[in-house]
């Protein structure tokens, strides 16, 4: 089968990566595909940087050039130099030695690409996320042997879930796996890609520019608890994603790794809400209206159809694929063990996912993007993230918990011209409009929160009483919506409580907030 892998042994590749969608990239490829004679192009998916693309690279003779914001008319001449056996390295990025038998995208020595590592990203970017190579060796194979084997190494790593899509998240998954295991019934897997925060890019990364891995991931699971299905629940508006994903599956479905695995793929609907994963159960079961279930009982006891299920990420798959793989990366003793996928966005002039070693700082995330305007606060976690001045925190999932910011793999930088009671004000608002209804400590909490954040406008600032609000919202709403629902409100009081006392005297320091000003 061929794979582009195999292309660098037999000769010159060029490689374009954009992103599903990005026209330029569709254009670049076109151009180069019409040129080509002897050279092989191949369309990968996007590196996750996208003040690059289209990103285009020329590998031959263990030397690969990279070409940032490629036109068509410069792809056009690469190809036509490379068809005469020529590399050139004029105007561009980067250039980097390797082996002759790379698998993996060869990361520069500086520039966004280099920011944290690439582990999980390793091969987005490099290789074509719909075929898979002869050579290539899947950890769903070992689950499939020895199931055994790869419960106690999740286990004994303590491996954590990522993402608020997961059922598992920030907690260890291989208590799951073995709930569904001792259930009677016929098992399932969830693959929850349902997440439509466009803030958030890291589950679609790798579901664009490596679905095999997570594909793989997900089967190794399945083998683990004995199940035969596995489902890919992806959001409706993205269709070219999910086309993606199709082409995966069929070539993954050619590996004898998953001949005993049915992988369907359905579409979620188009709402923040949806990812959460009872409510992604109650999406694929065919319900209009979502509400998020109780829980205990888990997904893994009482899931789709009443069938035990495990819910994870692509985030998780991926990150078990890894440790299966590569074990020495993962270090038991941590409290997070692995990486952390991190979409950077917010006042920057491009977004950036990039994949953090939990025990690193956040705050290198600033070396992948270029800001807009002078720092003021971050916003890290999400629509329901927290606020901070500082991103002197480290990456991992206790650390940010216990600084009362989110997990959930967003940092959004944030300039000067940013309101920190607006922000908190806009995001509440969100809350009491997109909760799902069902308990009263969300559904009630939240209009009460955009109330009270609206009095402060009026003159009055109940600090007290707001702190008292977040605290019952957080620890008795059933689900991650309303326990982290107030956070933005908390942490800006934390962070910015002057701010609060300036507009209920009737002035904004930021200028923002017309309101106040008029």
């Amino acid at each position: 089968m061929e794979s582009s892998e195999e292309a660098v042994d037999d000769g010159p590749v060029l490689r374009v990566s954009g992103g599903v969608g990005w026209e330029s990239a569709n254009v670049v490829l076109d151009s180069a595909r019409d040129e080509a004679d002897t050279t092989s192009v191949v369309d990968v998916g996007p590196t996750g940087i996208a003040a690059l693309a289209p990103f285009v690279s020329v590998t031959a003779d263990e030397t690969t050039v990279f070409h940032a914001n490629c036109t068509p008319e410069r792809v056009r001449t690469l190809v036509t130099e490379l068809e005469s056996g020529t590399v050139s390295e004029d105007g561009a990025y980067a250039v980097v030695s390797h082996d002759s038998d790379q698998g993996v995208l060869p990361v520069p020595n500086s520039g966004p690409l280099s920011v944290g590592r690439r582990n999980v990203l390793a091969r987005c970017g490099w290789t074509d996320p719909g075929r898979v190579s002869d050579d290539e060796r899947f950890v769903a194979e070992g689950a499939r042997n020895d199931p055994e084997e790869v419960v106690s190494e999740v286990e004994t790593t303590g491996l954590l879930g990522r993402g608020r899509g997961d059922a598992r998240m920030d907690e260890p998954i291989a208590p799951e796996w073995n709930v569904a295991r001792e259930t009677e019934g016929d098992p399932m897997i969830v693959v929850n890609a349902g997440e439509t925060d466009e803030r958030n890019e890291t589950d679609r990364l790798l579901l664009e520019g490596d679905p095999i891995s997570v594909l793989d991931g997900a089967t190794a699971v399945a083998h683990v608890v004995g199940a035969e299905d596995v489902v890919v629940y992806c959001p409706e508006p993205a269709a070219e994603t999910r086309q993606r994903i199709r082409e995966a599956v069929r070539a993954f479905r050619e590996t004898n790794v998953a001949d005993s695995v049915t992988i369907q793929i359905f579409a979620s609907p188009s709402q923040y809400i949806a990812s959460e994963p009872t409510m992604a159960l109650e999406a694929l079961e065919g319900n209009d209206r979502l509400e998020a279930r109780l829980r205990p009982p888990t997904p893994a006891r009482h899931g789709l159809y009443g069938r035990p299920t495990v819910v994870h990420t692509p985030r998780t798959f991926a990150q078990v694929r890894r440790l299966l793989s590569s074990p020495a990366e993962f270090d038991a003793e941590d409290a997070d063990p692995g990486t952390r996928l991190v979409t950077v966005t917010g006042d920057v002039a491009h977004p950036a996912t990039v994949e953090l070693p939990t025990g690193g700082s956040l705050a290198t995330v600033q070396d992948a993007v270029s800001r807009d305007g002078e720092f003021k606060m971050a916003c890290v976690g999400g629509q329901f993230g927290g606020l901070t001045r500082t991103l002197d925190h480290s990456s991992s999932a206790p650390a940010l918990s216990g600084a009362r910011l989110g997990t959930d793999g967003v940092v959004e930088l944030l300039n000067q011209s940013r309101c920190a009671v607006a922000t908190a004000g806009t995001r509440a608002r969100f809350a009491e409009e997109e909760n799902c209804g069902r308990c009263v400590p969300c559904r009630e909490g939240s209009k009460q929160l955009t109330t009270m954040l609206r009095d402060v406008y009026s003159g009055e600032f109940a600090d007290d009483a707001l702190r008292e609000l977040a605290r019952t919202m957080r620890e008795t709403s059933i689900c991650y919506f309303g326990r982290s629902a107030s956070r933005p409100v908390t942490t800006a009081m934390n962070e910015f409580e002057p701010e609060f006392h300036a507009h209920a005297e009737g002035r904004c320091p930021s200028g923002a907030c017309e309101e106040v000003k008029s």
